[in-house]
């Protein structure tokens, strides 16, 4: 499986983003999938998640309210809305899979092998 997020950029505060983070390859495998955020000098950070099949999410107590996990099965895509962004959100934003490989690291209820590239947002004030 490869991941590709894109959909990063400058926006204002208070303003509005969406990332995409497209997977393909031995896509079947997939069980969850989620977004996750970096800040320089600071440690990678869970924002949400989605199971793959069901559809269930989860979000940092931080994220809830402003940002909303989605998936598309038919193209493969999970998208994240951003919207009521602070100049706090800023930071490279990272999708990941977890494909049932057993390997890689827990983040709440997923075990998440597989990384993208990272989009960075930035939110000025």
């Amino acid at each position: 499986v490869q991941l590709q997020a894109s959909g990063g950029g400058l926006v204002q505060a208070g303003g509005s983003l969406r990332l995409s983070c497209a997977a393909s390859g031995r896509t079947s495998s997939i069980d969850g999938m989620g977004w996750f955020r970096q800040a320089p000098g600071k440690e990678r950070e869970f924002v949400a998640d989605i199971n793959w099949s069901g559809g269930s999410t989860e979000y940092a107590d931080s994220m809830k309210g402003r940002f909303t996990i989605s998936r598309d099965n038919a193209k493969n895509t999970v998208f994240l809305q951003m919207n009521s962004l602070k100049p706090e959100d800023t930071a490279v934003y990272y999708c990941a899979a977890d494909t049932r490989v057993y390997s890689g690291t827990y983040y709440g209820r997923f075990r998440y092998d597989i990384w993208g590239q990272g989009t960075q947002v930035t939110v000025s004030s």
